[in-house]
């Protein structure tokens, strides 16, 4: 059982950044798909970008040019660096992996952008 488990969030003023991580449990991250989503109180959760093992990238047009996901293989651990943060970024944000039908969640952690 793949075990996957964000940390980073924190408060942050408005033009802040933040790095978050997701650590996996095995070496999952040169095989699956990895995506950031997030969920903000009252809506309902959206994609934020991902990564597949050829390390090709995309992003939510909401997020792009302000959010780059990369990641460490040897390391086990997907970042998501969060740069020039606005109001409408807080969420609970979460790491899902994904390979077929296979799909890992991870509790997930808030980032709360406010002045």
């Amino acid at each position: 059982q793949v075990q996957l488990v964000e940390s980073g969030g924190d408060l942050v003023q408005p033009g802040g950044s933040l790095r978050l991580s997701c650590a996996a449990s095995a070496n999952i991250l040169s095989i699956f798909v990895i995506n950031w989503y997030r969920q903000a109180p009252g809506k309902q959760r959206e994609w934020v970008a991902q990564i597949t093992s050829g390390r090709w990238t995309r992003y939510a047009d909401s997020v792009k040019a302000r959010f780059t996901i990369s990641r460490d293989n040897a390391k086990n651990t997907v970042y998501l660096q969060m740069n020039s943060l606005k109001p409408e970024d807080t969420g609970l944000y979460y790491c899902n992996a994904a390979l077929g039908e296979k799909s890992y969640w991870g509790q997930g952690t808030q980032v709360t952008v406010s002045s």
